[in-house]
């Protein structure tokens, strides 16, 4: 039998990842936008170019040392429990783990257990999981696969007995998640299994105690998907616009769906947003300068997703569908507490390659999102609320809160160095004032309802967001990824996590921002808002860290001279009781040799930039949506496990995470090969 190539499974590539990722993650999670050219062809100025606007540096760093508005650290605080005063977690640091090791390794003392895994029941009429005979009814009342972002939000009166978890589901592989088949009609149905296992899940906590492990609640009614099917509202200016329209809703206020959701974000109000990311592997489209700006195929392959052949709305070249596409690639904002509300795409925040929006609230009342776009030469964003904040937790607050996405103004980022340019030579060698640090302003795109950016509209600006901000001069980055405030000191980090074509051939060369070539362990970035006011346009930067070994060439560990731990390709942020910075990271295996992991990064003092080790994930696992319960010194660390055993296959699993106890066996429908998970850590 003859299959065709849009019907057969995915395969994966031979070997060509020049950063950090193995070749299968490369083509399941990004579609291989690292295998083509990146997207961003603009010409716009990089530091090299403004290094002739430097300006002082005493008064680059007057603010450097504010602490954050009162506002803004008390409901970010309160947005995530577990935040406030404290004396953060103690524990011995744990050595690298080699990148083979097929373990989950805490420190001593510590020990981890499964919360939920891929598959797991949610519901009381839920399909117990079952490898070789899943299907899409199925997956629908199950955890679904692929977890990144995670929160854990304690329930108000439970005395720390009962939580929420909001958990997204990036991307699926197929190749290691369904025996072989040839079948048409059975690989149609893994199509669709894999559509029902992106979105996000909802699920109840409980543990008996304070310090005392969490277990997810199968029926709770809190219990909820959130997946391709899903009904989505759509909030904002772009609400409506004919870019929004297709012959399923004509009057473009409803999608169906949402997938490839990377990180997220904890609301003041209590709901969870969540970032649309690498959408366009899911697509065929018609060659236009909008759609190659934003990397979607415009032929179908034959190792794509090729949903369109179980859903034809993902074939955006047919007439009707042309704007599909553009209904994807939003922040979308899910009620963790309301499992019957629908959930809501916020075109005010732009569209992009979202990795996160977190959100900090100014003085005034207003509320400002930061969110960055996850591909080489990509930007940084923020978002200013029109509205403000409603105090107070009533039915009328909350639904007032629910609504301050929707309308605002949008920004992107220019950053400008203040060293000479000759000093800043690619290898990240520091300049003569020993940091790499400046100035940097946040460009308006749309301000005060109108466009700020020539040639556009509002609704355009919004809808080809990339397009905007080349437009106004916007400062390519290093793949930002997680971009998030410290609710402690309102400062402002965000992980640049790679980029091996900085200062490849025509690409963009070195700057103070990116200040190294063949980028390919990244760094980490500080931002410190002008008279520490979120809504201001002027900032102050410095680089934190440009990571790698401690030993290498061009890193730097905030000015610390003591040991630290190895880090490379930072992806998630968060912040411990303390303000201490937590990152996890995507890609160690494949720059510097060690399973991926999560590190505390202490922040002020004389131990600024002391990295130290918390725990590593299995073999050919990501690290990824940290959460840090730390009342008292002691607490619970969240993690979520992503693509164990990628490199694996039906047959020759390599992992058999977090089932240990019965590696290889599939009888009785006993699974042999990795769950991506949630874990906790706790001490023994």
């Amino acid at each position: 039998m003859t299959i065709a190539p849009e019907n057969r499974p995915l395969l994966a590539l031979a070997a060509h990842a020049r950063g950090k990722r193995s070749p299968v993650t490369c083509r399941l999670k990004c579609g291989d936008q690292c295998a083509h050219d990146a997207p961003n062809t603009s010409g716009n100025e990089y530091f090299r170019d403004v290094a002739s606007r430097a300006f002082s540096r005493r008064g680059a760093l007057g603010a450097a040392g504010a602490l954050a508005l009162a506002v803004g650290t008390a409901d970010a605080a309160a947005a995530h429990p577990g935040h406030g005063h404290g004396r953060g977690l103690r524990f011995t640091p744990i050595d690298p783990v080699p990148a083979s090791t097929d373990a989950l390794t805490v420190p001593q003392g510590w020990r981890w257990t499964p919360v939920i895994r891929w598959g797991d029941p949610l519901f009381r009429h839920s399909e117990e999981f079952d490898p070789e005979h899943q299907s899409e009814r199925s997956q629908l009342g199950q955890f679904g696969y692929n977890c990144d972002y995670l929160d854990v939000i304690e329930l108000d009166g439970s005395h720390g007995r009962r939580a929420v978890a909001v958990v997204n589901h990036e991307y699926t592989n197929e190749g290691i998640m369904f025996p072989p088949t040839t079948d048409p009609d059975t690989l149609a149905e893994q199509k669709r299994i894999a559509m029902a296992a992106h979105g996000l899940s909802v699920v109840e906590l409980r543990r008996s105690g304070e310090g005392r492990p969490w277990e997810y609640v199968r029926g709770s009614h809190l219990n909820r998907r959130v997946h391709v099917q899903t009904r989505f509202t759509v909030s904002g200016p772009a609400a409506g616009h004919r870019l929004l329209r297709t012959k399923d809703d004509p009057v473009g206020r409803t999608v169906l769906g949402t997938q490839n959701n990377c990180s997220g974000g904890t609301t003041p109000w209590g709901t969870v947003l969540s970032g649309e990311e690498n959408f366009h592997q899911y697509f065929v489209a018609a060659a236009t300068p909008e759609n190659a700006r934003y990397g979607i195929p415009t032929t179908v392959s034959a190792t794509g997703r090729n949903w369109w052949t179980v859903d034809p709305r993902f074939d955006a070249r047919q007439p009707g569908y042309e704007n599909e596409v553009n209904r994807f690639g939003w922040v979308v904002e899910v009620d963790p507490m309301d499992p019957d509300s629908t959930p809501v795409k916020h075109t005010a925040l732009g569209r992009f390659k979202h990795e996160s929006a977190n959100v900090r609230v100014a003085r005034d009342g207003r509320v400002v999102a930061y969110s960055g776009d996850d591909e080489r030469f990509e930007y940084v964003y923020k978002f200013v609320s029109e509205k403000r904040m409603a105090r107070g937790s009533s039915r009328a607050a909350r639904a007032h809160n629910k609504t301050l996405l929707a309308s605002g103004d949008l920004y992107v980022a220019r950053f400008t160095g203040d060293s000479p340019a000759a000093e800043i030579d690619g290898t990240g060698t520091l300049p003569s004032d020993e940091r790499f640090d400046g100035r940097g302003e946040w460009l308006p795109l749309v301000k005060n309802g109108r466009s700020r950016v020539p040639g556009m509209d509002v609704a355009e600006v919004l809808v080809f967001t990339r397009l905007a901000a080349d437009r106004v001069g916007a400062t390519k980055m290093d793949r930002p990824e997680d971009v998030q405030p410290n609710p402690v000191t309102g400062r402002v980090y965000a992980a640049l996590t790679n980029n091996t074509n900085r200062g490849v051939g025509a690409n963009a060369p070195a700057d103070e921002a990116n200040p190294r070539v063949t980028n390919r362990e990244g760094h980490v970035l500080e931002l410190t808002e002008d008279r520490n006011d979120p809504t201001s346009t002027r900032f102050s930067w410095n680089l934190l860290l440009v990571c790698g070994t401690p030993d290498g060439a061009g890193t730097y560990f905030g000015g610390y001279e003591g040991p630290v731990s190895p880090i490379s390709c930072p992806d998630n942020v968060a912040f411990d009781s303390t303000g201490a910075l937590w990152i996890s990271t995507d890609g160690q295996p494949g720059t510097i040799g060690y399973c991926d992991a999560l590190h505390r990064v202490t922040l002020e003092g004389r131990d600024r930039g002391k990295v130290e080790q918390f725990l590593a994930v299995p073999r050919e696992a990501e690290t990824c949506g940290p959460v840090v319960h730390d009342r008292d010194g002691a607490g619970t660390v969240f993690v979520c496990v992503q693509h164990p055993g990628e490199e694996g296959s039906w047959a020759d699993q390599h992992s058999f995470f977090p089932d240990y106890a019965a590696p290889g066996s599939l009888s009785r429908g006993r699974w042999g090969g990795p769950r991506p998970s949630v874990v906790q850590v706790h001490r023994a």
